[in-house]
């Protein structure tokens, strides 16, 4: 961890093809998509990656007809992305050597216990385990996710936490575990505080608006949202992201309920701009025991009023500011309340109170220097 690189900005964009080994002071294995939505991983990966050369590598992909063993994707000089084509995650550690030049890695970098198996491919000096959600409660996870996870703390150096719940949970797993929740790129969704004009797919909606953006999946609410709806016709909800595990029939519908798409990370203050008030309509359930959302945060920079049900990590660190509720009718009186009164100056002072103690910046900066210290 002694050789820092010199930070290189510059992005090279759409460029798939493998350059030949390469050395790397980092190697990250991680569950989510570089390019699906933009979160915990990317914001500290990128900061990461300004100091050093950082290899990432996602889930295996299907193989293509020209018999290629990964997609290697140069996001900058010291950031690449690998998508590897072979059948399982076992069987990447046999084209590592592919990519990867030198026989001993600074510092392994797991979002998912899933790629534990890799340990024995790959020599590490630190290994870091950063929990950002609690995967084995996910919708279709495997058993075999938990003696996974168990051997990969057994193996970590450091382990990082997305939350307080989590952090919670695994301090009692692990005997060095530090609690990062997540942060926020403030400079990017204060731009939600200008004026200028909404997307054209936003403009058509009427106010007043009920926001979320985010992964549409299990850990949502449908039956919440479909009876607030129903309570307020005159209000829309809008639900702005991708789907993933759940059922074209499970979403609720209506006239005044709006399924925007996915929306890249440099669209989302421009939607934002549009909403009168930012929703987090969670389910609870297992999927969202242990969750710490980043929107959250996000919602502040823009200085929104927030609605949401009572997810632990929320009611614990935001319950002065943000609007909890569980039922729909709970949901349709604050909706009702916060749109007849103005508490605009209120929220700033309290959201100025939270953005000032975070951002994804200085969470990276106490990352690397934990990792150092930790350095065999």
């Amino acid at each position: 961890m002694e050789n820092l690189k010199t930070a290189y900005n510059h992005t090279i964009e759409n460029t798939t093809q493998n350059s030949g080994a390469q050395y790397y002071d980092m190697i990250v294995f991680c569950h989510l998509r570089w390019d699906f939505v933009y979160q915990r991983p990317q914001h500290l990966i990128s900061r990461m990656s300004k100091d050093l050369k950082i290899l990432l590598i996602e889930e295996p992909v299907a193989k293509n007809e020209n018999g290629d063993s990964a997609n290697l994707t140069i996001i900058s000089k010291n950031l690449h992305i690998l998508q590897p084509m072979v059948d399982s995650i076992e069987a990447i550690g046999t084209i590592i050597p592919q990519y990867v030049k030198n026989k001993n890695v600074a510092t392994g970098w797991f979002y998912s216990a899933a790629f534990s198996p890799l340990l024995q491919s790959i020599n590490f000096d630190v290994i870091v385990y950063d929990c950002m959600d609690e995967l084995s409660l996910f919708k279709g996870a495997p058993q075999h996710l938990i003696d996974q996870e168990k051997f990969l703390l057994s193996n970590a150096d450091i382990v990082f936490t997305g939350g307080k719940s989590l952090y919670e949970s695994k301090k009692q797993m692990h005997s060095n575990v530090y609690c990062f929740p997540s942060s926020v790129d403030e400079d990017h969704f204060s731009q939600s505080l200008l004026e200028e004009e909404v997307p054209n797919d936003m403009r058509r909606i009427d106010a007043p608006i009920v926001g979320y953006f985010g992964v549409i999946d299990e850990r949502i609410d449908y039956d919440l949202i479909r009876e607030t709806a129903s309570l307020l016709p005159k209000v829309n909800f809008v639900m702005i992201g991708p789907f993933a595990k759940v059922e074209e029939r499970d979403l609720p519908r209506a006239e005044n309920i709006h399924y925007l798409g996915m929306k890249n990370y440099a669209e989302l203050p421009n939607y934002l701009r549009g909403f009168d008030i930012a929703m987090m309509p969670f389910a609870l359930n297992d999927a969202t025991k242990y969750i710490s959302p980043t929107k959250t945060l996000e919602y502040m920079a823009a200085g929104k009023p927030i609605i949401s049900t009572k997810i632990t990590d929320v009611v614990s660190d935001y319950s002065h500011c943000v609007k909890l509720i569980s039922t729909a009718t709970e949901f349709a009186t604050e909706i009702e309340s916060l749109l007849e009164k103005n508490y605009g100056l209120t929220l700033q002072s309290q959201y100025r109170d939270i953005l000032d103690k975070t951002s994804w910046d200085a969470t990276a900066s106490r990352m690397k220097s934990i990792i150092k210290t930790n350095a065999k």
